[in-house]
C-alpha cells in the first residue's frame, strides 16, 4: 500500500485559484492532506476547490484578499474552526507589478506588490504560527522566483519583494526552528503559467532565448512545482531547514 505523504495534514495554500497554487492544492490533496484553497478571485479558488473535490479528495475554499490583514485573520480563523488546526502554510500568492521605469514607478503601485508579495507571507506565518505553536510542530514553504536571486525582467518592486521572500524565510527558519516549525522557499524560474504566457508565445524574447540555451531547454510545469513543495511539506524532508531550491531548468546558472 502506498503511503500518503501529508495524511491529515490541515494545509493552507495561498493563491491557489490557478496556476502554481492549484497544483500545490491538488498534489497535496492527493497525499491526504485537508486543503485550504485561497484566492483574491473566488470563481478560480472555487474551481480549484471543484477539481479537488470532484476526484473524492478534501479541500474548502476561503476567499481572501492577502493585501488585508483582516482577511488573512479570516483565512486562519475558518480554516481552525473547520479543521481545528494549521499543519501546512504555502504562501503562493504573487502579484507581478509591472515593467515601469524609475520615473515611473508610483509609491502605491511599490506598496501594493510588497504588501502581496512580502508582507502577506510575514502576517500569514505569523496568524498561523499561532496555530502551530500550540503543538510545536508545523511547516511554512514560501513561494519566491528566481528574481529572489539576480536582477532581470522581471520589474523593480517584483524583484525586491522577491529577494525579501528569500531572507524572509532564512531568518524565519531561524527563528522558528528550534520550535517545531520548518520553514523553506521554492524559486520557480520560468514556468508556463498564465503569468508569463505572453513571453513564452514570442520565441524572440531574450526570456524565451536564454531558456532555449537552458540546459533543460524548456519551462517548467506547474506540476513540477508541486512535487518539490510535497516533498518539502512531508517528513521526508525532516532535515531541511532554511533552504532555498531554485527550480528553473538551469535558468539562473548563467
Amino acid at each position: 500500500m502506498v503511503r500518503m505523504k501529508l495524511l491529515d495534514k490541515v494545509a493552507i495554500i495561498t493563491g491557489s485559484g490557478n496556476g502554481i497554487g492549484r497544483e500545490i492544492a491538488k498534489a497535496f490533496a492527493k497525499e491526504g492532506a485537508k486543503v485550504v484553497v485561497s484566492d483574491y478571485i473566488a470563481e478560480a479558488g472555487i474551481e480549484t476547490t471543484k477539481m479537488i473535490n470532484e476526484a473524492g479528495l478534501e479541500a474548502i475554499f476561503v476567499q481572501a484578499d492577502v493585501a488585508k490583514e483582516e482577511d488573512i485573520e479570516n483565512l486562519i480563523a475558518a480554516t481552525v474552526e473547520k479543521y481545528g488546526t494549521v499543519d501546512i502554510l504555502v504562501n503562493n500568492a504573487g502579484i507581478s507589478g509591472g515593467l515601469a521605469d524609475l520615473n515611473d514607478i508610483s509609491i502605491e503601485d511599490w506598496d501594493q506588490v510588497m504588501a502581496v508579495n512580502l508582507r502577506a507571507p510575514f502576517l500569514a506565518s505569523k496568524i498561523a504560527f499561532r496555530e502551530m505553536s500550540k503543538k510545536g510542530q508545523g511547516n511554512i514553504i514560501n513561494i519566491g522566483s528566481m528574481a529572489s536571486l539576480a536582477a532581470g525582467r522581471g520589474g523593480l518592486p517584483y524583484t525586491v519583494s522577491k529577494h525579501g521572500v528569500l531572507g524572509f524565510t532564512r531568518q524565519l527558519s531561524f527563528m522558528l526552528g528550534s520550535r517545531g516549525i520548518r520553514v523553506n522557499a521554492i524559486l520557480p524560474g520560468p514556468i508556463d503559467t498564465d503569468m508569463i504566457k505572453r513571453v513564452l508565445a514570442i520565441p524572440e524574447h531574450p526570456v524565451c532565448m536564454k531558456i532555449g540555451a537552458s540546459p533543460a531547454g524548456r519551462a517548467g510545469q506547474p506540476e513540477e512545482i508541486a512535487k518539490l513543495a510535497v516533498f518539502l511539506a512531508s517528513e521526508d524532508s525532516a532535515f531541511i531547514h532554511g533552504a532555498a531550491y531554485e527550480v528553473d531548468g538551469g535558468y539562473t546558472i548563467f
